[in-house]
């Protein structure tokens, strides 16, 4: 089953980092949350991507051409008159994936970009996420559930963390504060959905995904939730960003289900 990942968006509030690369490459521990993602979905035998680019979209593109530099080791050696190639690569630390990066426009919306590698993926079942978050969710726990209602669409329903406290009124008397807990705000859209090819028939112009297309699908009954009640975090802000760098440093990534 191939993995659709979106990342082709300006990434506008979080600018900070985002005006220089796409906001799927901003880096935790060093690698781009894209790179993140990917192996999250790698540990559970999901191997072919299918990138959907736009916004910088050549920055992805060179980051995969020199993956297999990058994550090598390397000899040069100079010694000889006129060498100017390297000697040797030992590789190290690669990842055995597939992956397409296409162009899907500098101003498509998330709808189109799906819409436009639809020759990419064929008549298939495929899995979708955004490039922006990362979750424990058991990939094939959710693939098993798609798999048992047979509609078009499985996303996974997550319950973020409140960022503010809750205030405990009676009439306009304040009776205590409290942190705000996931029990206090409803299940949204997490991503990592599961799609069928028929979803691509509800995609007729430059549209956000989530708006007419999932609206109508929602409307005929097409749409089932996989509840996750574990981690799941969105990078939005740089705040969000530095949250996620502090959990990898400090080894405490939820995310991490693979191993090195």
């Amino acid at each position: 089953m191939k993995v659709v990942l979106l990342a082709g968006g300006f990434g506008t509030r979080i600018s900070e980092e985002s005006q220089f690369k796409p906001k799927p490459m901003i880096e935790i521990g060093g690698k781009p949350m894209l790179w993140h993602i990917m192996k999250e979905y790698l540990h559970y035998g999901f191997d072919e991507f299918i990138i959907c680019a736009g916004y910088k979209q050549e920055y992805i593109k060179n980051y995969f051409a020199h993956y297999f530099l990058q994550a090598s080791d390397i000899s040069f050696d100079f010694r000889v008159e006129g060498e100017r190639e390297h000697r040797g690569i030992i590789a190290t630390a690669f990842e055995p994936w597939k992956v397409t990066v296409v162009d899907t426009g500098l101003d498509s919306l998330t709808g189109w970009r799906i819409k436009q590698v639809q020759d990419y993926i064929g008549d298939e079942p495929f899995l979708m996420t955004y490039g922006d978050g990362v979750c424990d969710v058991d990939l094939k726990a959710l693939v098993e559930f798609h798999k048992s209602h047979g509609k078009a669409c499985t996303l996974t329903a997550v319950k973020p963390e409140g960022r503010f406290g809750i205030l405990d009124l009676n009439g306009n008397n304040v009776q205590s504060f409290r942190e705000k807990s996931r029990d206090d705000v409803g299940y949204i859209n997490g991503g990592y959905m599961v799609l069928e090819p028929k979803v691509f028939d509800y995609i007729t112009s430059n549209v956000m995904f989530e708006r007419d297309p999932m609206e109508h699908l929602a409307d005929d009954g097409e749409i089932m939730a996989f509840k996750h009640k574990g981690f799941w975090q969105c990078m939005d802000t740089l705040r969000d960003k530095q949250k996620l760098e502090e959990m990898w440093l400090a080894g405490k990534a939820p995310w991490k289900v693979w191993q090195e």
